[in-house]
């Protein structure tokens, strides 16, 4: 680090954290990277809880804290007010849920320095703290569980589409433009591809760590996944290119499986076609659950077809809401994208 010190700016987009972000002010506060350069922008949605309390009591003493009102609640607008405000060279992304390891900032910023990314970030590496979140967090490291996102499972370096969290220098939002406020879920997606079609690249690196608490509840689990379905209806109606194939098979199941049950309560043949196809898709979730289970370990792997189910039917059904949703705005590509 000795020839190249910028000046880092983390912001968190937050909403009642406060059973987290301790943790998380204390992993930042244990960063290698010299504190002097650094900085910390919270922009907080009007949390209910005693967020505000837990960050005054656990905030880093020798790492400025800036804390800002976030009126609309939402991530994009958080993520907009809290760059906008940001001094430094260097935007790095944490949420409050996350840990981060101790040299996170530092290899972020060697990241992008030798590689020349506008875009670097690590993997995510899911953790639960009861049983259900433990399945939660073998079943979003599996890909049938949440697709080809290759942040979730890759252990090599790569060009990629996206990544956990972010960092990028600063300059890029000038160039691209913020996150588009329209998306209360999504934005991440929504603002790479954005950049990727501007020129830049963005660098998956898997000595970049930080650990996320995935939720512990079904669901809240079931609300986070229909949402990302839901939003992400919008992105492909901005960015039809954007899409992989394997965004579409939570909708298709959904769909597929209302037809089967449709015809198994018109036809008596029906419920042949409906027990086959819920017997093929339990049967490949037992599959993954014992691949899983052999791979990650079996705590918690025996709720795992359960976890499954709700990523599958939530996102799925999400998507489907979507385009019933959004049916009218299929020539609408505008969306709230402030400039810096």
């Amino acid at each position: 680090m000795s020839d190249f010190l910028p000046f880092v700016s983390i912001i968190l987009p937050i909403r009642n954290e406060a059973k987290h972000i301790r943790g998380c002010l204390q992993s930042i506060a244990q960063q290698d990277f010299p504190h002097e350069q650094m900085e910390i922008i919270i922009a907080d949605g009007l949390s209910t809880d005693n967020t505000k309390e837990v960050v005054e009591a656990s905030k880093p003493s020798d790492i400025p804290l800036i804390w800002l009102e976030n009126p609309a609640k939402f991530v994009p607008t958080g993520l907009n007010l809290a760059i906008r405000q940001a001094s430094g060279e260097i935007i790095i992304r944490v949420d409050g849920h996350t840990m981060l390891a101790p040299d996170y900032v530092q290899e972020c910023v060697l990241a992008l320095k030798r590689s020349g990314a506008q875009n670097v970030g690590g993997r995510m590496n899911p953790v639960g703290k009861n049983t259900f979140g433990k399945a939660v967090a073998l079943a979003t490291s599996s890909p049938f569980g949440v697709g080809g996102g290759r942040f979730h499972y890759s252990t090599q370096e790569e060009w990629v589409d996206t990544v956990y969290l972010g960092s990028w220098p600063k300059e890029v939002f000038q160039k691209v433009g913020l996150f588009d406020e329209e998306l209360v879920r999504d934005q991440d997606d929504e603002f790479n591809y954005r950049l990727r079609e501007a020129g830049g690249r963005i660098l998956l690196s898997p000595v970049i760590n930080s650990w996320y608490s995935v939720r512990s509840q079904p669901k809240d689990l079931w609300r986070q996944y229909f949402e990302y379905g839901f939003w992400k209806v919008r992105v492909f109606q901005k960015h039809p290119r954007q899409m992989r194939w394997s965004q579409f098979i939570p909708p298709v199941f959904v769909l597929a499986l209302l037809i089967s049950l449709l015809l198994a309560i018109i036809f008596s043949w029906g419920w042949k076609v409906l027990l086959t196809f819920v017997t093929a898709y339990l049967m490949a979730g037992i599959l993954a659950t014992l691949i899983m289970g052999a791979q990650k370990g079996w705590q918690g792997a025996w709720l795992l077809p359960f976890t499954f189910v709700i990523l599958h039917l939530s996102y799925g059904s999400g998507f489907l809401w979507g385009l019933v949703k959004f049916r009218k705005r299929w020539g609408d590509r505008i969306g709230k994208v402030p400039s810096l």
